[in-house]
């Protein structure tokens, strides 16, 4: 490993969350997989598939994130790759990991890397650290209990 990579990794930060759900991991899975069902709970609305390959859009009411689909492995696995604003050029890769548990399901998420040294991806790690905890709040709320938090914010 040279000098350079070493110091990247020491640099480098993950989001890393795990959340026990009541849904079986097909059911989780589709939640990430699903257009009109990711909708529910994350995005206000999904541009395109989230098909293995594809690429697509993620909008809120203040900003459209484009993702790459790299993987999806019904019932165990969801990963994709977006951009974080500002500007645009910094992209991390979200890999979900699902695995039975009891009647539901361990739901594992890991976001990065971020790259501290990077200005303006240490304001990304943040927005993710917090973003991560909302965004998997709402989908257990949505999978587990039907309800849908975000509907104060539109």
């Amino acid at each position: 490993m040279s000098d350079f990579d070493l110091m990247a990794t020491l640099h480098a930060r993950y989001v890393r969350i795990s959340k026990l759900l009541e849904a079986p991991p097909a059911r989780v899975h589709r939640a990430w997989s699903d257009p009109e069902e990711m909708a529910t709970w994350f995005p206000r609305v999904v541009e395109g598939s989230l098909s293995e390959g594809t690429h697509s859009i993620l909008t809120w009411h203040d900003r459209r994130i484009p993702i790459d689909v790299l993987e999806s492995d019904p019932p165990v696995t969801f990963r994709f790759r977006w951009t974080w604003p500002p500007p645009d050029d910094y992209s991390t890769q979200v890999t979900v990991k699902l695995a039975p548990h009891g009647y539901g399901t361990r739901l594992t998420l890991v976001d990065g890397p971020f790259d501290l040294t990077i200005p303006g991806v240490l304001e990304a790690y943040e927005e993710a650290l917090q973003g991560w905890g909302e965004t998997i709040a709402s989908l257990r709320a949505q999978i587990d209990f039907s309800v849908d938090l975000r509907r104060e914010r539109f």
